[in-house]
């Protein structure tokens, strides 16, 4: 080991799989850094005092501050602009209307409960405390979401002469080839293939992507191993790595680390019996009254008590006067609105950018992907459409809804939504045979869900620059004046309902310390 470091060692190691398999483990062994058992904000009950609250969207964080606020017995009001609840928590089943901009489409999936289609938030982790505690508490029944399938499929038209590949023939090489290396290294001898200054710079990227290393090539952590505190509300704080000898003398690398790699083991994550809105309607079946639907805001203005909210409401004017405002509305959005925010609550909230991803649903006459021995999971594509999910329920049914596209990047969700819905299926279709020969066979309809074309939403998951997070953040986490901004937009953990959860709590919090501060100085009772 001549001219090696012990802390080059270190590195190869962790690249030669100290880190793919982690998250799974380290759950099951304690090792995970998890945020802990939600503490839910402690909103004390009014008993005699009366506040009003405007709930400004119906999306997770909405529903949320409207729960708890109305049973500590404040007056809430939940104006949402859409025809439905939920924001991003959209189910799709057959006759649902899928409101895009320019392209109202109605789902044409059959009547069958099991044939539905998650189009936004479609899984929950195991350690989103929060949201598994409402789902508790709202009994909400939950499920296995198959995540993480190795027996699905990787396809890049740039390998293996463009025929996909299943995963785990791709990871079992590739941990191969770097084990190979870090063999030889160890040993001293030479490579058994020539390899050349091309080879070297992809495999440094390769080994640095795998083990996570920063860019001089140290392993210093990584949140694949869980955050120490942090992560929702506040920034992220990395773990300290163990000691490289503890590692070694521990058992955990002969066989448990590689567990979830078996044919038997699959990662845990969850979801909702019959589909993600079984979360939405537990919080509206609990305190549905509350929400005005098709009540779109349109002035949001700052009183020297309170604040006051003008909304249309089937072409009649309406307003609301409010002790206290939680907005949901997305940021780009509510900056449009006519307000007397300050300046620089303003520009932070125009600096917050969205995301276009884009899904589309597919209908699938019969369920061949099983006879392909994939019984759900993720297939990965170099194509536009990215992904293929092949649902994790309803196993050897007759049919069966497919996520036929996730589109994560923006230059391809921009390349499906600037189609018609019945171009974008037939590209889907078209990519998804390059996975499996004779799909277009067995489709029978799809419906499409480009989320920056979403009316009321226009944009997706937020989008922080870390300039910006830093400086802008705090200023919209912190209210102005009666008004709070709140939302998975207003999070270090955009794009899910727990950010959105947490997000909600946060500004309960801060409006429970302000009503009991008034009460103590009998002010305002």
């Amino acid at each position: 080991m001549s001219g090696y470091s012990r802390r080059k060692v270190l590195e190869l190691l962790g690249a030669a799989g100290g880190s793919a398999a982690s998250y799974q483990v380290a759950m099951a062994l304690g090792l995970l850094a998890s945020p802990g058992p939600m503490v839910k904000a402690s909103v004390q009950h009014l008993r005699d005092t009366k506040r009003r609250v405007v709930i400004l969207g119906a999306g997770v964080a909405g529903l949320v501050a409207a729960y708890e606020l109305d049973r500590a017995g404040y007056e809430c009001i939940v104006l949402e602009a859409s025809h439905r609840p939920g924001g991003r928590v959209l189910t799709l089943r057959g006759g649902d209307i899928v409101d895009e901009v320019g392209h109202r489409q109605v789902c044409r999936f059959d009547r069958d409960p099991a044939l539905y289609f998650n189009a936004g938030a479609a899984r929950i982790p195991a350690d989103h405390v929060a949201l598994l505690q409402y789902c508790r508490e709202l009994q909400v029944p939950l499920e296995v979401f198959v995540n993480d399938n190795r027996n699905a499929l990787v396809h890049d038209d740039c390998l293996f002469g463009g025929k996909p590949v299943r995963a785990r023939e791709f990871m079992t090489d590739a941990r191969g080839f770097v084990s190979e290396l870090l063999a030889k290294a160890v040993l001293g001898e030479r490579l058994s293939q020539p390899f050349d200054a091309l080879d070297a710079e992809r495999l440094l990227g390769f080994v640095r992507t795998y083990g996570d290393l920063d860019s001089n090539h140290f392993y210093r952590g990584s949140s694949r191993a869980g955050l120490r505190n942090g992560g929702f509300i506040t920034p992220g704080e990395l773990k300290e790595p163990f000691d490289f000898s503890e590692l070694l003398n521990s058992n955990f690398w002969r066989y448990q680390m590689h567990w979830a790699e078996s044919n038997d083991q699959a990662a845990t994550m969850m979801q909702p019996v019959g589909g993600m809105d079984a979360i939405v309607n537990g919080f509206m079946g609990r305190m549905g009254h509350l929400v005005t639907l098709e009540a779109i805001v349109r002035r949001i203005h700052l009183e020297q008590r309170g604040v006051s909210v003008t909304y249309a409401f089937h072409g009649e004017e309406r307003r609301i006067e409010a002790d206290y405002c939680i907005n949901s509305i997305p940021t780009h959005l509510t900056a449009g609105l006519d307000h007397n925010f300050p300046r620089d609550y303003v520009d932070a909230l125009r600096v917050v950018e969205r995301g276009k991803l884009f899904k589309i649903g597919l209908q699938a006459r019969e369920r061949f992907w099983e006879a392909e021995h994939i019984y759900g999971g993720i297939s990965w594509t170099s194509q536009d459409i990215t992904q293929i999910w092949y649902p994790p329920v309803g196993f050897h049914s007759p049919k069966g809804i497919l996520l036929g596209a996730y589109t994560f990047g923006d230059a391809g969700g921009q390349r499906f939504a600037d189609m018609s819905p019945s171009e974008r299926i037939s590209v889907a279709i078209e990519q998804g045979e390059r996975l499996h020969p004779g799909y277009r066979n067995y489709i029978e309809n799809g419906v499409s869900v480009p989320w920056h074309r979403m009316n009321h939403m226009l944009g997706c998951s937020a989008r922080w620059r870390p300039e910006d997070r830093q400086v802008h953040y705090p200023r919209l986490q912190q209210p102005v004046g009666a008004h709070y901004m709140v939302g998975d937009q207003i999070s270090y953990h955009s794009g899910w309902q727990e950010g959105a959860v947490r997000s909600a709590h946060f500004a309960l919090a801060d409006i429970d310390r302000r009503v009991q501060a008034d009460l103590a100085l009998g002010a305002w009772s």
